[in-house]
């Protein structure tokens, strides 16, 4: 068999599947992303459940593996009924001898050892690979979380236990999370780590349930060393579910078992979560994540520009880090539009291009951003009252609903924190906050009417 970097492997039967599953790629994916990434994909070599695939070119190799490399893999697993680990090579310039790998290097055996860790029952619950602490940007807005996280992974069931972290989607709640599963493993490879989020918690209660595994069950939750949950606000309303939570907490804490926890909201803020549950996720640290402030945002573009091999001027760099500013998640889609275009025209781009190419994620970027001086002058307009009592000390029950209805939608609709939303209202503490969302929440429960007002009001802001 050749294995230079020029020949396609003809034999093998991952390279048979792989000819038979690039059928179905096309209705998987657009047909303009078929053809730029994987139209000229080819089978290069396999072993040991990895196929090896030649890319056109680094940028394309690169680009692959990061964007589709965990969903190739997903699909292949699941035609041939066994785990394929996909690596991607590219030809070298002209006079070098061997294909440049991209995927089956030490480092991605190293995470293939490390995943073999990450058991739940009899199954293997991947991880995202780039979720490290190495990749993740540090700033203003995520420093104390994640010094918190590397403390936790260092010495995992002593210090901060349990961590509960929040913040609006999209700041890397989930990447921290994943870092520490790496980061814990890299240390002790015997540990047993399990990261799970709420809604698979739930789902495989009642599915235990259903089947009468129970006890199974609760031995893959409650006999781990580290317990990484994610989303756990989807607890609310769940009664059956939070009770079975409430006891494996119990077990794991009292074991010195590490716990860490995500939310989008703090624990207090979630709506029907037994009170016992939210004192015990407040037990240890609890740190959150805002947004990334304009430098962060660059730092994060330029370290995800380096990682695929991306060349872009500072001012194009500049132009997305100002065009998108709520969502790391977002700011690194915009980034791969620009990477997209790229790789298609085979040239630069300039500031006035990227401009013109990501318009619509501006302009809905732009639509996003609501201030709290907008929300606090909406609610006055619609109650009826006047902007100095909305702020003000008065309390009759037609300015303090409106003005709880205020900091609800404050809390809703921006990033801003307990404290700093507890200010713009006339320096009330966070505290008040909180017991605001509560009563609106509960309200909205109970009567019709303001439900259709505060969501009609929530409309209008964004």
């Amino acid at each position: 068999m050749n294995n230079s970097a020029t020949d396609a492997l003809e034999e093998g039967p991952l390279a048979t599947c792989w000819r038979s599953f690039r059928r179905n790629l096309r209705e998987l994916f657009a047909e303009d992303v078929y053809r730029i990434w994987f139209k000229d994909l080819r089978p290069l070599r396999e072993g040991d459940g990895e196929l090896v695939l030649l890319a056109p070119n680094e940028f394309a190799a690169l680009w692959i593996r990061d964007n589709y490399g965990t969903i190739l893999e997903k699909h292949l697993t699941e035609a041939t009924g066994k785990t394929v680990h996909i690596a991607l090579e590219f030809p070298r310039e002209a006079g070098q001898e061997e294909a440049g790998a991209i995927g089956n290097s030490s480092t991605s055996k190293t995470f293939q050892r490390r995943l073999s860790a990450i058991r739940r029952f009899d199954e293997t619950y991947l991880i995202n690979p780039k979720n490290t602490f190495e990749n993740f940007v540090v700033g203003a807005g995520n420093q104390l979380a994640q010094a918190t996280c590397l403390a936790v992974a260092r010495d995992p069931g002593k210090a901060y236990n349990p961590l509960f972290l929040y913040g609006a989607t999209g700041l890397g709640k989930t990447h921290l999370l994943q870092a520490i599963a790496h980061a814990t493993l890299e240390q002790r490879s015997k540990v047993k780590v399990v990261y799970t989020s709420t809604e698979k918690f739930t789902n495989e209660f009642i599915k235990a349930v259903q089947e009468n595994s129970v006890g199974k069950f609760r031995d893959g939750y409650r006999k781990v060393d580290v317990l990484l949950i994610d989303d756990v606000h989807f607890l609310s309303g769940k009664e059956r579910i939070q009770e079975e939570f409430f006891y494996t907490f119990n077990e794991l804490f009292e074991s010195q078992k590490q716990i860490c926890l995500c939310s989008d909201r703090p624990a207090a803020e979630i709506s029907r979560l037994e009170s016992r549950l939210i004192s015990r996720f407040q037990w240890g640290f609890v740190a959150d994540i805002q947004a990334p402030d304009l430098e962060t945002r660059i730092a994060i573009l330029r370290k995800k520009a380096n990682s695929m091999r991306l060349n872009l001027p500072e001012d194009v760099l500049q132009l997305l880090a100002e065009g998108v500013c709520t969502n790391v998640r977002r700011l690194e889609g915009a980034l791969n539009r620009v990477a997209g275009y790229m790789a298609l025209t085979r040239q630069p781009i300039a500031a006035v291009e990227a401009q013109r190419l990501l318009q619509d994620i501006f302009r809905e970027e732009a639509a996003r951003v609501v201030h709290i001086e907008q929300i606090q002058r909406r609610v006055a307009e619609h109650y009826q009252i006047t902007l100095a009592d909305l702020l003000g000390k008065k309390r009759p029950s037609v300015i303090a609903f409106p003005r709880q209805v205020a900091m609800y939608l404050s809390r809703l609709l921006t990033s801003h924190s307990l404290q700093r939303i507890g200010k713009e209202f006339g320096g009330r503490d966070h505290s008040t906050v909180i017991h605001a969302c509560k009563t609106v929440e509960n309200a909205m429960e109970q009567d019709v009417t303001i439900k259709k007002a505060v969501e009609m009001l929530q409309q209008a802001l964004q």
